[in-house]
């Protein structure tokens, strides 16, 4: 069982990992090796919280499939064993990240002494623009 917060864990039966052949430069090693990992996680076999799962299918993006698959390819190292760490690991913090709840924002006004700084720079910056025009000098 893989924890993922204090109310969420998978079980690692539920992730389906397969070696395939990485694409890119390598030489030999990638001609020969299936070295990638490529991770499929089913989402519909963990039970998350309404919003969580809204959260995930953003966070996810074009790495989640219309049926709610996760699949995730990792290709960074040479190993098979690091590369299949570097999955788990990369499902781990989309998962925890989409268990955290994003605070609200609060509106807020800005303070006087901002608003007088922010008009005392824009007044700067007029009067150097006012300052580059041309200027009738008798000669």
């Amino acid at each position: 069982m893989l924890r993922i917060s204090r109310d969420l864990t998978i079980d690692e039966n539920d992730i389906v990992i397969d070696f395939v052949r990485a694409s890119g430069p390598g030489g030999q090693n990638v001609n020969k090796l299936s070295t990638a990992a490529q991770l499929r996680f089913d989402t519909r076999k963990v039970t998350l919280p309404e919003d969580a799962a809204l959260r995930l299918n953003r966070l996810a993006g074009q790495r989640m499939t219309k049926d709610g698959v996760i699949v995730i390819h990792a290709q960074r190292f040479r190993t098979q064993e690091r590369n299949r760490a570097d999955a788990i690991d990369r499902l781990l913090e989309l998962l925890r990240e989409a268990m955290v709840r994003p605070i609200p924002r609060r509106a807020t006004k800005p303070t006087f002494g901002s608003k007088q700084r922010r008009l005392e720079g824009k007044k700067r910056r007029s009067d150097v623009k006012a300052g580059r025009g041309t200027r009738g000098y008798d000669d």
